[in-house]
């Protein structure tokens, strides 16, 4: 008896260890699966886009909000109306309107969240912390392009307007 005791105690934790382990997995596997698949708006990463231009256009709108306890007012760029394919830059303008020094960074998504897995970002600001002196302001770059192969999709046939849109929160770490 005190073995079929033990064994089952033994299952139990192996399987409430699991459990744990699953969770924090958890979060780093979704975020795989949203950059792999474009779930949820969530863009690609590339350095360039190898497979040239196409003939349709596809106007890019870009937005931002602010987190109520970030300091900063920022600026999206004006919106690129541009050839499938083409590398854009564009800037987004913060100003730190505080007296201390803010770390902030940036979680973003597009719309229609369909386009997101042809949203290629080559370089981003979104992808490291943004560290801003007590009244600077700063332009933040992003250079991007939208896959040639969105025109493939026929679900995406009628879209002629993707929006890239970034909230803005302060950060935990030193300097916010």
């Amino acid at each position: 008896m005190a073995d079929r005791n033990t064994r089952t105690a033994i299952a139990g934790l192996v399987i409430a260890m699991s459990m744990v382990g699953v969770a924090y997995a958890a979060v780093p596997l979704y975020q795989a699966f949203c950059q792999a698949t474009g779930f949820g708006g969530t863009t690609q990463r590339s350095d360039g886009n190898p497979k040239g231009l196409i003939a349709r256009e596809m106007k890019v709108r870009f937005d931002s909000n602010v987190s109520n306890d970030l300091s900063w007012k920022v600026q999206p760029s004006k919106p690129v109306t541009d050839q499938i394919g083409a590398v854009d830059t564009v800037n987004y303008v913060a100003t730190n309107y505080s007296d201390k020094v803010v770390t902030g960074q940036a979680i973003f998504n597009v719309s229609p969240e369909r386009a997101g897995a042809y949203f290629n970002k080559i370089e981003c600001f979104c992808f490291t912390e943004q560290t801003l002196q007590p009244g600077e302001t700063v332009e933040m770059p992003i250079v991007f392009f939208i896959d040639p192969e969105l025109d493939d999709n026929q679900e995406l046939d009628t879209i002629k307007e993707i929006t890239l849109s970034y909230t803005f929160y302060a950060s935990d770490n030193e300097g916010s």
